[in-house]
């Protein structure tokens, strides 16, 4: 796919994506979100990638959505009229003009394979802070600010933001957070747990790829995969039984695989060398992970 509103770069296993727009401070368009939503599925098949960055290009990380955009700003199909019944099945063509531009990224990066980092060099407000809540973590610049401002201009918070917020802050803060719609510096934004990290700006891409070193390098793509999306979902399930069903699975399948090799790695005092790759899942994982309505069907490239 070619890219217009950002930019990829591969080092060392590690897919840093920077939002493109310098010049407009990279808001966020319907054709940037297209582009991340493609990126976030895409890379579950390139096993060259182990965990991927976000940041952005100059002195901002994202300044929310671009509302010079003539019609509906949010890119909406203002002659339709939807209502739940509507909504049923997320992949129907007819209601592509009414999903959310931020949800079907966030739903692409929660349904990724490989850890996804924050990297927040500047100012995040709107979608540019909401995007960043579905990543598993958040390093934000100790000069940057974050805010979830929908309140000011009379819409609400999207980007599935609601469903992520009160699980980071918990759900009075997170209306606190949504109503107030304050502009919050970092030291604020890690007190109320919005970031997990500040560091001098010039530091920030160096610690986002320590992290992701710690989290992935001499790691099974297979377990690093599997284990995300267990720590994602199974906390929201109504039983731990339900989550121990999902263990099994994970624990048997990586059992007879990298797991093998990580046994005997142990015993003999060396190295591991997994051999699993995370675009080759085992054969529930997709059962699991792919339900009705969930539009997380794969993406081929362009």
């Amino acid at each position: 796919m070619e890219f217009h509103t950002i930019q990829h770069d591969v080092s060392d296993g590690i897919l840093t994506i920077t939002l493109n727009r310098p010049e407009q401070l990279n808001a966020f368009t319907v054709t940037m979100a297209e582009e991340l939503e493609h990126s976030f599925r895409a890379v579950n098949d390139d096993d060259s990638v182990r965990a991927v960055i976000v940041t952005g290009a100059g002195r901002a990380f994202c300044a929310g959505m671009d509302l010079s955009r003539e019609g509906n700003v949010f890119g909406l199909d203002e002659g339709l009229t939807p209502g739940l019944c509507d909504m049923t099945d997320l992949d129907d063509p007819a209601i592509a003009a009414v999903r959310d531009t931020g949800g079907r990224c966030t739903l692409a990066i929660h349904d990724c394979r490989k850890p996804v980092i924050a990297a927040l060099n500047g100012p995040a407000v709107g979608i540019g802070a909401t995007m960043t809540l579905a990543m598993d973590r958040r390093l934000m610049s100790a000069s940057a600010r974050i805010g979830l401002v929908f309140g000011r201009i009379g819409i609400v918070p999207e980007a599935c933001s609601t469903w992520y917020l009160p699980r980071l802050v918990g759900p009075s803060a997170a209306l606190d957070l949504v109503l107030r719609a304050d502009i919050l510096d970092a030291e604020a934004a890690l007190a109320v747990g919005l970031v997990d990290e500040i560091h001098p700006g010039e530091d920030l891409l160096t610690r986002a790829v320590a992290v992701a070193d710690a989290w992935t390098r001499g790691r099974s793509p297979v377990a690093v995969a599997l284990s995300r999306q267990m720590v994602r979902r199974n906390g929201t399930l109504s039983h731990p039984s339900e989550a121990h069903r999902i263990d099994s699975l994970a624990m048997f399948w990586t059992s007879i695989g990298d797991g093998k090799e990580g046994v005997a790695a142990f015993l003999e005092k060396r190295t591991p060398e997994f051999q699993g790759r995370a675009s080759a899942m085992p054969d529930f994982y997709n059962d699991w992970v792919v339900g009705p309505g969930s539009a997380s069907a794969p993406v081929t490239s362009e």
